[in-house]
């Protein structure tokens, strides 16, 4: 590659989201790329979020500048819009709609005797993600899981939907063949269903 390719990834813990990061990783080593990586493993609590610096080509240090991340890669909708600041103008945003509440945000709302606070909706996720960029994928990331037949296949739709991206700059077989050897041996097929439903889904909000 010529330039570096910057994605960032969010999630909250528990998610798997050092899955994605390092099926991702593998596919682009087999694919003969460079690839450099930063995480964050301090709040990789359960509920706390996280976020993953990932660089392909020939990259300098693991660390992405704001504003230049070519695509974002979240697997919780609110987790977007926290780190919509690294997303170069006109960047992918792929995102699930799972919308998973902070728990302090879920006490905030518990206590609300008068009902007058309410929790941010996917809505207005989009709604604001949209005024960086319009390549915006959000996916029921669970929904095509579910269609795949294991729920815990999500980081698979969503690599698949990465997939679908034209300047994607990891091809396609290798990124299926990273996915499928790294998952648990008896969720092969599942997830092989789950990346091909995810790139279906991501090339259709992009056409």
């Amino acid at each position: 590659m010529e330039r570096t390719y910057n994605i960032l990834f969010a999630g909250v813990g528990g998610q798997g989201l050092m899955l994605l990061s390092a099926v991702l990783g593998k596919a682009a080593v087999d694919a003969g790329l460079d690839v450099m990586t930063g995480e964050t493993h301090g709040l990789a609590q359960r509920s706390g979020s996280i976020y993953v610096h990932f660089k392909i080509g020939k990259p300098i240090s693991p660390l992405i500048p704001y504003g230049k991340a070519d695509m974002l890669i979240a697997m919780e909708a609110t987790e977007a819009l926290r780190y919509i600041e690294y997303l170069k103008d006109d960047g992918v945003i792929i995102m699930s709609k799972h919308i998973m509440p902070a728990v302090a945000e879920t006490m905030e709302v518990a206590l609300d005797k008068e009902k007058k606070k309410k929790y941010f909706t996917l809505e207005q996720v989009e709604e604001r993600v949209r005024k960086v960029t319009k390549n915006v994928i959000a996916l029921d990331s669970l929904g095509l899981s579910l269609e795949a037949g294991n729920t815990r296949t999500e980081n698979s739709v969503l690599i698949g939907s990465a997939a679908s991206c034209p300047d994607f700059p990891i091809p396609i077989d290798d990124l299926r063949k990273a996915v499928l050897a790294l998952v648990p041996p008896k969720t092969v097929e599942a997830n092989s269903k789950a990346f091909d439903l995810g790139r279906e889904a991501g090339g259709a909000c992009l056409s």
